[in-house]
């Protein structure tokens, strides 16, 4: 016997939308979901959106990678990029969900896995709120689904006692599933997905039934290239999912637009002040992750030791939108480099011991000898001190 599972109610954290041009809303939610948030790109992309839909997609795959990498539409609407990276990666990323294949977005710390997956999600469903947060402890109800405890010792297992999953709902309405931190999950519950994907059936055998997916439904999972051996994918789940690397990005120009856009956006929802006065600052942020990233200096002349973190883009932010704040409410207004010093110090040295050595080596030997850059280095000498 197949059912579906009933629709929940409308989640009272949605609300209100944001201008298309403008980026993220802002209203009394402190980060909206991107459904919400971008609502008024995604009803002029499906406004002006004649393309093929695959069953119950919000928008055509065209659609959903222009909503995604940005441009403008004929009535001139620009659509803001949600990413910043190879056309061909987003490409294939949604090509994936219009088949029967599920989707790994696989890369290293901060390439915006997660932000990724939920764009996708929020343009191919509308909704990017059916979400498994993948952790050590995440049992296999998660995937699955649970049981109310006071109404099954009440009247047995029935379906009123069931609790659907995030992946139970998307299956019964055709929706996107959102898995996070895959290889985080344990290998016996990761495996728990094996019969949904291939078989794209959910059986209950508690109740002799079963939950049969519904044409467009589909599954985004997320996996850390720092994960490795911690619960790898076994070969029979691999196979079930179409694997999309995200590099990290590909030169300082790209990275630098990254940083400026996502702190631009956080910061107006935070009050924070313009990104234009602090550029010089980013700037420096990126140069810094890049180089001790990469293990040499942009230039190419000097070879460094790289520290035990990942310097990721989205450490950048963080440390960009924290020097924003110290600017706003302990300075004028102004990014300096003595608002950022501080997180970048944090973000290099997880190890008190080998990271220091690291940090101060190019602090010494790099950022001391650059033109222009004798106030970063005071700062971050301060900063450490």
């Amino acid at each position: 016997m197949s059912v579906s599972a009933e629709p929940t109610s409308v989640d009272p954290r949605r609300n209100g939308s944001a201008p298309a041009d403008t980026g993220p809303a802002r209203t009394d939610t402190l980060r909206p979901h991107a459904e919400h948030a971008f609502a008024d790109e995604l009803a002029a992309l499906a406004a002006q959106d004649d393309r093929p839909r695959p069953a119950r997609w919000r928008l055509s795959p065209w659609a959903v990678a222009t909503y995604l990498l940005g441009g403008t539409l004929p009535d001139g609407t620009v659509i803001t990029p949600k990413y910043v990276g190879p056309r061909r990666v987003v490409e294939v990323a949604v090509t994936t969900l219009a088949t029967d294949r599920a989707l790994l977005l696989l890369g290293v710390p901060g390439t915006a896995k997660t932000w990724v997956s939920e764009h996708l999600a929020a343009a191919v469903s509308g909704d990017s709120t059916l979400l498994v947060q993948g952790t050590a402890g995440t049992p296999e109800e998660a995937i699955r689904y649970g049981w109310n405890y006071a109404r099954l010792l009440a009247h047995g297992p029935s379906r009123d006692a069931l609790v659907p999953s995030p992946v139970m709902r998307a299956m019964a309405e055709g929706r996107t599933a959102r898995v996070e931190e895959l290889t985080r999950i344990p290998a016996d519950v990761q495996d728990s997905l094996i019969t949904i994907l291939s078989e794209k059936t959910l059986p209950i055998p508690e109740l002799g039934q079963e939950v049969q997916a519904v044409r467009g439904f589909n599954l985004i999972a997320t996996a850390n290239d720092r994960d490795r051996g911690v619960n790898e994918l076994s070969s029979a789940l691999r196979r079930r999912f179409n694997t999309v690397v995200l590099p990290l990005p590909e030169t300082p120009e790209a990275e630098l637009d990254i940083v400026t856009r996502r702190v631009e956006q956080i910061g107006r929802s935070l009050d924070l002040p313009t990104v234009p006065d602090g550029v010089d600052e980013i700037r420096r942020v990126v140069t810094v992750f890049r180089e001790l990233r990469d293990g040499v200096t942009a230039d190419g002349r000097t070879k460094l030791k790289s520290p035990s973190g990942t310097l990721s883009t989205a450490e950048a932010i963080s440390v960009v939108t924290g020097g924003l704040a110290l600017a706003a409410h302990f300075g004028d207004g102004v990014l300096r480099a003595g608002d950022v010093a501080a997180g970048v110090l944090g973000a290099v040295v997880r190890d008190p011991a080998a990271d220091r050595v690291v940090w101060q080596e190019y602090l010494e030997t790099v950022v001391r000898e650059r033109d222009g850059w004798a106030d970063f280095y005071r700062a971050c000498r301060e900063a450490g001190a």
